[in-house]
């Protein structure tokens, strides 16, 4: 338990907020995106800049205390924050900066990615981040960085140029390809075991003209031929069309025609981001495929498309989720996501994905950073979001049932931001080869582990 007078001492001298239990911003400044989460960190702190999170670090290491961070939030587990320990909140450390000439971002440590795609969106740029503009920059890079723009651009930590770290020491490092690249390899991707992520350096790239974004609904009795027309358009088409495919509830029921919703149903989404001719000519097969019961795919702004998931993914809301990559998507497994449609229970909204990979991301050699999966050829996750806390149990087994008979269609690797178990293996994580050559960064750079609020890489 922290002395009143410590605290105090410390507050003093803290150039940010400092927040203290029982005190009128406390318990929203304890919230996290997840509601499932709910802990009592024994003190809040929101730094202004860099020296801030030093002297937050100092003296969390003077008090032994448990130390969580938080960018934006949205750590599924719950890792941006704690019981009792301290949180360091970036939410102080915003903005994105952007150089046009030369194609470069810069975003503080607590950058939303709505700041980053508007900054960048505003002079015809972008770069390749996540689906719901709320996300924290940080959160969602460290741990490699899915999107939308993935085959054609790769994940987000691929457009990562340099990072600016706090150590555990309490000192600053940075790292690239040329400055502390061993460190920059196992940023990429397991970035959360090795300091306070300040400042990030991205590449951007070219995108000035309306995306064409959007989904296809139809029964689920279509289920198994609308997996095989994704997974041959996901193999043929161009390196700008993503695709994913869903077998969910079709929720909310008024957006649905009567009969519709409520029910399970397959639906294929896509964001194509060439010129929307191209994008027309490319997803001819797709728009030949007969009667769907909704659809709204159509040229947007690419804000636009990065918006839309923000309040089915609002803060508040239970989640629970388990994925994997796949070698491929067979009809078995497709009719085993159907099965379990119809298994979730009642009063929450959950759903199979499965994500067209490859292409960009496959470029990037398996060995050239810590993420592990470049080689699959599709993503699958069970996600399900629910609001009555008596669903808990229930939930959680839908997603874990769902997931336990994937297996034998899995391959290696897992995305490190989607695993919601607090304490998952990171050995399996990441695999052998690469989890020991993480351990051995981690004896570098945090030797004591102080940042073990992550999946963790013991040193």
């Amino acid at each position: 338990m922290l002395g009143t007078r410590t605290v105090r001492v410390f507050a003093d001298g803290f150039g940010g907020e400092v927040i203290r239990p029982g005190e009128p911003k406390y318990d929203a400044a304890r919230a996290v995106w997840n509601g499932l989460v709910d802990r009592r960190p024994g003190l809040v702190v929101r730094p202004n800049g860099t020296a801030d999170v030093v002297a937050a670090l100092r003296f969390a290491r003077e008090q032994d205390l448990v130390v969580a961070v938080r960018g934006g939030g949205h750590s599924i587990p719950g890792f941006s924050t704690c019981d009792d320990g301290i949180v360091i909140d970036l939410s102080r450390m915003r903005g994105a900066t952007i150089d046009p000439a030369h194609r470069t971002a810069v975003c503080a440590g607590g950058a939303l990615l709505s700041e980053l795609d508007n900054a960048a969106q505003a002079v015809g740029l972008v770069c390749p981040v996540g689906v719901v503009s709320h996300t924290g920059v940080a959160g969602l890079t460290l741990g490699g960085g899915m999107g939308r723009l993935q085959r054609k651009f790769g994940l987000t930590i691929d457009s990562l140029r340099a990072v600016d770290l706090v150590t555990s020491e309490g000192g600053t490092v940075r790292a690239s390809a040329d400055e502390n690249p061993d460190l920059f390899w196992g940023v990429r991707g397991a970035g959360a075991n090795f300091g306070v992520a300040t400042s990030f350096e991205y590449v951007l790239h070219p995108l000035d003209h309306p995306i064409t974004h959007g989904t296809v609904v139809y029964p689920i009795e279509r289920a198994g031929e609308l997996a095989q027309l994704f997974t041959e358009i996901s193999g043929t088409g161009p390196d700008e069309l993503w695709l994913g495919f869903y077998i969910r509830l079709a929720l909310p029921t008024e957006d649905f025609p009567p009969g519709i919703g409520g029910r399970p149903i397959a639906a294929v989404s896509v964001l194509h981001c060439g010129q929307p001719r191209e994008a027309e000519r490319d997803l001819g097969r797709l728009r030949a495929f007969g009667h769907p019961v909704a659809g709204s795919i159509e040229p947007k702004p690419h804000l636009a498309a990065q918006r839309l998931a923000d309040v089915s993914s609002a803060w508040g809301h239970r989640f629970y989720m388990k994925s994997a990559f796949l070698r491929s998507l067979p009809g078995e497994l497709v009719d085993m996501a159907v099965q379990h449609a119809h298994g979730i229970p009642e009063g929450a909204g959950g759903e199979f994905g499965f994500w067209s990979w490859g292409r960009a991301i496959a470029e990037v050699p398996e060995d050239a950073t810590a993420f592990t999966g470049r080689t699959a050829a599709y993503w699958m996750g069970a996600e399900i979001q629910w609001d009555d806390p008596a669903l808990d149990g229930p939930c959680r087994e839908w997603a874990r049932a769902g997931m336990a008979d994937v297996g034998p269609f899995t391959t290696s690797g897992r995305y490190v931001n989607d695993v919601a178990e607090p304490r998952e293996n990171a050995r399996a994580i990441y695999g052998d080869g690469k989890y020991e050559r993480l351990v051995g960064l981690k004896r570098i750079w945090d030797p004591d582990n102080v940042f073990r609020m992550n999946q963790n890489i013991r040193p």
